[in-house]
């Protein structure tokens, strides 16, 4: 059986690819940004409030729709980005020059 969650240091965490089932990047949603699947709310949404000293449960007050376990892969996903193992495609749609 598939198990996202695991044990560590009597707490639960997400395995490091488990977030893909939770976190979706379509060019057609909300201009490409990762979101929770089947919302509309960013990723970078539930780490700012993270970041801000929200809790667990006041963001799902906030946002009803997701779960504990959207939010821990969120945070999956983000340190995934931070540590680059992945890379969100970026469409390029015009030369940007650095001045």
């Amino acid at each position: 059986m598939y198990n996202e969650m695991s044990l560590y240091e009597g707490k639960y965490s997400m395995r490091n690819d488990a977030w893909q089932a939770h976190i979706v990047i379509d060019q057609s949603l909300h201009h490409g940004d990762p979101c929770i699947r089947g919302t509309r709310i960013p990723v970078s949404i539930i780490i700012g409030s993270l970041a801000d000293g929200l809790s667990l449960q006041d963001i799902q007050t906030a946002y009803p729709q997701i779960s504990t376990t959207d939010i821990h892969a969120a945070l999956a996903y983000a340190a995934q980005v931070v540590r680059q193992d992945i890379f969100a495609p970026f469409p390029i749609t015009e030369k940007t020059y650095a001045y």
